[in-house]
């Protein structure tokens, strides 16, 4: 099947965040003397825009960038690019565009136009929210734009979405605690940073842990390095940590409790603390609306909890409705593992629903 010699095709060229000129060259020839106008409105990414005669269009988007991962699937299509990998299914993702390319091509009509928007640095810097403001969806009058990802764990083939929180906002956490060495015999000369570290542990787990049990939340350490000596009190301990929500004042709120209790640490410790949090991608929200009308216009799964992963996806639902969607795997290697690969036959599942959904969605 082409879909699947598309993947492959693009499994075997990984690329990183926006340089990815053999993925684009891929794409343009592929999409070349289909009846789609070809156009990259930004570095390392591509669209196909197909003109029905409509006054709107939908848009449907895929990512196109890889992973630094060194591959060990053992598969004969295996990344040929030393150091990068496509371990996270943006290949699959593209497959699935470029056929449903395909089919637009051969429809006579729609009820709109239809953007297909191949985009970069997903994994790394939100290629989406830069091509969000260069105006794209304004002036081709999209509606609406829909996107998928490859799923393990969920039944092979199955569609599935929910509405409101699907994909958390995320953030890292580094906090760094400056106290004073000294001998642990005369722990009274010194100040002791990991003892402050784990106090602000402590805190930062128990304020977590008081918030409503029905907020989606999480808030954890995985890293942790203090002093250079068992008998010496340390003085730099780092600490390193995920912060993740759904709701923006869940986020910002949480941010701000993290400082608060930094600032308690330094008073009570006399330690330093400094706290770093990026502000990440915001969450993955359907839509209730969005969520009703498709949920009357296709048929697909509904999931019972969110992921606490992030996507930048969420990036094109601040700027126009969007709906995203998981496409299931069945069992298979997690997504970023370095043995990842799974049945191509269920990309022509994504193919169908997404070619269902520009027929019906009005």
């Amino acid at each position: 099947m082409k879909i699947i010699e598309d993947r492959r095709a693009l499994h075997r060229i990984p690329e990183l965040d926006r340089d990815l000129p053999e993925t684009m060259n891929y794409l343009e020839n592929s999409l070349k003397g289909l009846k789609c106008a070809v156009f990259s409105p930004t570095e390392g990414s591509l669209c196909a825009f197909f003109d029905f005669g409509r006054d709107e269009a939908i848009a449907f988007r895929a990512d196109a960038d890889a992973l630094p991962i060194t591959e060990k699937s053992g598969v004969p299509y295996a990344s040929a690019h030393p150091g990068k990998m496509h371990a996270c299914g943006h290949d699959g993702h593209m497959a699935i565009l470029l056929e449903l390319a395909r089919r637009l091509s051969d429809k006579a009509d729609l009820p709109h136009n239809v953007l297909l928007v191949f985009q970069p640095a997903e994994e790394t810097t939100g290629g989406a929210k830069e091509l969000c403001e260069t105006g794209l969806f304004t002036e081709y009058r999209v509606k609406a734009i829909f996107g998928l990802h490859l799923w393990p764990g969920l039944p092979a083939g199955a569609v599935c979405s929910r509405e409101q929180e699907l994909m958390s906002r995320s953030c890292e956490v580094n906090v760094d605690f400056y106290g004073k060495s000294a001998h642990i015999a005369k722990a009274d000369q010194g100040i002791d940073a990991l003892a402050a570290a784990v106090e602000f542990y402590t805190r930062a787990a128990a304020m977590e842990k008081a918030l409503p049990a029905h907020i989606f939340r999480l808030l954890k350490f995985g890293k942790l390095h203090s002093g250079t000596a068992r008998n010496a009190l340390s003085d730099h301990t780092h600490m390193e940590g995920s912060l993740r929500a759904f709701q923006d004042e869940v986020f910002f709120g949480m941010r701000d409790s993290l400082l608060s209790i930094a600032g308690e640490i330094e008073k009570a410790t006399g330690c330093r603390v400094q706290v770093h949090m990026n502000d990440g991608y915001p969450a993955v929200m359907n839509p209730g609306d969005l969520y009703r009308k498709v949920r009357e216009t296709v048929a697909f799964e509904t999931l019972a909890e969110p992921s606490m992963t992030a996507e930048d996806f969420s990036w094109y639902q601040r700027y126009l409705p969007g709906m995203f969607f998981f496409l299931g795997l069945g069992d298979t290697p997690a997504l970023h593992a370095d043995n990842f690969d799974f049945d191509e036959t269920i990309l022509v599942k994504g193919a169908d629903f997404f070619e269902e959904l520009a027929e019906k969605f009005q």
